[in-house]
């Protein structure tokens, strides 16, 4: 019978970063990844300052410093007929060391942790290995069962099960978790074009008539994201693609002349789904990260408040599973410490679909007409110190929360 104290289902930021921490403290963990290796097209590659802070915490910094990234530090709107670019955040402001968001290949950070994790004698990470349900006896969740890519199937039981496999987790579907959906306006498209030296750097976000695009800098290329009505992504690929490339260019005049989206093959869709989990746990079983709360693109905040999940985790379960005293209260106060921010930083995302998203996508507020810019916009653009609070709520997500000790590097050294 195959065993481990800590089985971590998900090789995500937030399944990694848990499997890292307690491997660290001497726990033994077991990471099952579906996958073969990390690549991925279009994931989250935000890595804010609080991961970055983490990571020089652990000793990691120089290492991370080495994997190809984009800072980003800025994040500007063009206003007016004649687009000038109005910073509405500017994360230099802040008296932080890292006071900026690094873009990075998920892939890369994730290969990263994967290889400090494995220098730990505790740490096993089974690639190809897919979590397929959760071993259910006497009401308690003791393991899951496994099935990997050459068809071998097994079970693998557990202290403690965590659930970072994200949004479509099958930990989900026990019901006396429960689920509370929030209606979302939007889905959002995905997709790259040619970036030139000239052209702005940072976060750019554009809302003129009745569309709305967020272009974020990558160095050789920009990540786009078209935010659209929610279900319209099949009508809109119903036209030619050229005729999406020239609407991309009347919103974004500086784009002419360029080799824009060669298909619609080139576009994926993020289908926005908004929702929580009741409780984060069971006996046996912890869910966080994108399986205790899927959050809305906007912000890019979801890897970050996914890392401080498992960072809160990893400092409340170390010392029990380590003495082999894990209680429910161990388990149950992560949900406690980390349940008034992440109801918090889904408020604002409803806020801002209510206010921003869904009238932008009417066509009633444009940034190209500066008579209709909302309050917020003005009261910034007033207030230049209101500039730090944006970055501020990216950066921190409300709450930073502090790794066990004996994870970091100068306890070990």
């Amino acid at each position: 019978m195959e065993r481990t104290t800590c089985l971590v289902v998900g090789g995500g930021p937030a399944g990694m970063v848990l499997g890292l921490l307690l491997a660290r403290s001497g726990v033994e963990v077991t990471v099952l990844e579906k996958h073969g290796d990390f690549l991925r097209d279009f994931r989250g590659d935000t890595v804010h300052p609080t991961t970055l802070q983490l990571l020089d915490d652990l000793g990691l910094a120089e290492r991370f410093a080495e994997l190809p990234q984009r800072r980003l530090d800025k994040v500007q709107l063009p206003l007016g007929p004649d687009g000038e670019l109005f910073t509405m955040g500017d994360f230099t402001k802040l008296s932080i060391k890292y006071n900026y968001i690094a873009m990075v290949p998920q892939w890369d950070l994730l290969d990263m942790l994967a290889e400090a994790g494995e220098a730990e004698p505790t740490f096993t990470l089974r690639m190809n290995t897919e979590a397929t349900e959760l071993i259910r006896e006497n009401g308690r969740v003791n393991g899951v069962r496994y099935r990997t890519s050459s068809g071998e199937r097994g079970e693998l039981r557990s202290t403690i099960t965590v659930a970072c496999d994200g949004r479509k987790s099958f930990a989900r579907d026990l019901p006396e978790l429960g689920l509370r959906d929030f209606p979302t306006p939007m889905d959002v498209q995905w997709f790259q074009v040619p970036r030139e030296p000239q052209d702005p750097s940072g976060a750019i976000g554009s809302i003129r008539d009745g569309r709305f695009l967020v272009q974020i800098d990558r160095g050789d290329y920009f990540q786009m994201a078209a935010v659209i009505e929610k279900d319209s992504d099949k009508s809109e690929r119903e036209r030619p693609i050229a005729e999406f490339n020239s609407a991309l260019v009347r919103q974004v005049p500086w784009l002419a002349g360029r080799e824009l989206v060669p298909s619609w093959d080139d576009v994926r869709v993020l289908h926005v789904t908004l929702d929580r989990l009741r409780k984060w746990h069971a006996p046996g079983l912890l869910c966080i990260g994108d399986a205790a709360h899927a959050m809305s693109p906007v912000g890019g905040i979801g890897i970050n408040l996914a890392v401080q999940d498992a960072v809160a985790a990893a400092r409340h379960l170390a010392e029990p599973l380590r003495r082999g005293r894990l209680r429910r209260r161990h388990v149950a106060s992560i949900q406690w410490r980390r349940w008034p921010t992440t109801a918090l930083m889904q408020r604002l995302q409803r806020i801002v679909h209510d206010n921003v998203v869904d009238p932008a996508l009417r066509g009633e507020i444009d940034f190209g007409r500066s008579a209709q810019l909302p309050l917020p916009v003005r009261l910034v653009n007033r207030l230049p110190f209101l500039r730090r609070f944006p970055p501020y709520v990216l950066a921190y997500g409300a709450v930073r929360e502090r790794p066990p000790r004996t994870a970091l590097a100068e306890e070990r050294a």
